[in-house]
């Protein structure tokens, strides 16, 4: 685990942020600059839709670019194998949670950047991680959500 603080991710997040930024500079961006310039090369660039576009398109990868280059910086990579108290929900942990009606729920914490409400991936800072940190099996934990309060026991933890 790294000792620099900044928000978590885990190995599997930095590797998917790297590999769109690696895309993205060693595909796309040269792809369209080629665009660019044969588009340049055919005249009145005011009238050029493929020239316009290539800026349009050039800009937007650049920010992207600038944005997972700060991302990846800020980041700390967190390997929730390496997790030394399993008993506890903490960065990484897959918890079945059930709720006073005991439907179930398997959410995995991961950085932000990953989260993925759809797949049970929740955000490091999402109300119901922010909620779990800590908590043992057997725990009840209170959520704040905006359509009320939700109360959840943990049932099983996991960092498999």
């Amino acid at each position: 685990m790294s000792s620099r603080q900044g928000p978590p991710i885990t190995p599997a997040g930095y590797a998917a942020l790297k590999a769109r930024y690696d895309h993205l500079l060693g595909t796309e961006r040269p792809e369209i600059v080629e665009i660019v310039s044969w588009a340049a090369g055919n005249g009145d660039r005011s009238e050029n839709g493929d020239y316009l576009y290539g800026r349009k398109r050039m800009r937007e990868i650049d920010r992207e670019l600038a944005h997972l280059a700060r991302r990846m910086k800020a980041v700390r990579v967190v390997d929730p194998a390496q997790q030394r108290d399993a008993s506890r929900v903490f960065f990484g942990a897959r918890v079945e949670l059930a709720d006073e009606d005991d439907e179930r729920k398997v959410v995995t914490v991961v950085g932000d950047d990953e989260q993925d409400a759809g797949t049970g991936r929740i955000g490091w800072s999402s109300p119901l991680a922010r909620a779990l940190r800590g908590a043992s099996v057997g725990d009840l934990r209170t959520v704040r959500l905006p359509t009320g309060e939700k109360e959840w026991e943990v049932i099983s933890i996991d960092y498999g």
